[in-house]
């Protein structure tokens, strides 16, 4: 697959949630997509470690991101079908890195699996995500399937 580095582009983007959390790219590629936060008190329940929610969306994230850049390499773009995402060991702070790789880059559907580590290299969550490929002109939720603009 290519080489080619979209890191830039996508810090650049407007993705709120993303913003919200503090999430930033690392490394952006058809073949891994890499993230990485600091855990702040917004990421953290009640008893003061990270919000499984959390986890799952950076999952999402990185997966769908991973996904999209491969499907609009053939015109396409990407809907999340399916998300497991597994809490292995709860966190408090530092800095956590999801790492994403491609399981299937189908015509159809796409898998990918992402990893959560901590600062010494210790999963703290993993996942999977399922994502449905579609042709242009496709529509979801009663609009167009493509990336909203914004800025």
């Amino acid at each position: 697959m290519s080489d080619r580095d979209f890191t830039e582009v996508m810090n650049a983007a407007d993705d709120g949630w993303l913003k919200a959390m503090g999430i930033r790219w690392v490394r952006v590629t058809l073949d891994e997509v890499v993230a990485e936060w600091d855990v702040e008190q917004k990421h953290t329940q009640a008893y003061g470690i990270v919000h499984g929610g959390v986890h799952c969306g950076v999952v999402e994230s990185v997966a769908s991101v991973g996904a999209a850049i491969n499907a609009m390499a053939r015109g396409q773009s990407v809907v999340g079908l399916e998300n497991h995402t597994s809490f292995i060991r709860a966190v408090r702070g530092g800095r956590l890195r999801a790492v994403g790789k491609p399981v299937t880059r189908g015509r159809t559907t796409q898998v990918w699996e992402v990893a959560i580590s901590d600062e010494a290299g210790k999963i703290v969550a993993q996942g999977s995500v399922r994502l449905l490929c579609l042709d242009a002109g496709a529509t979801i939720a009663g609009g167009e399937a493509t990336p909203k603009r914004t800025g």
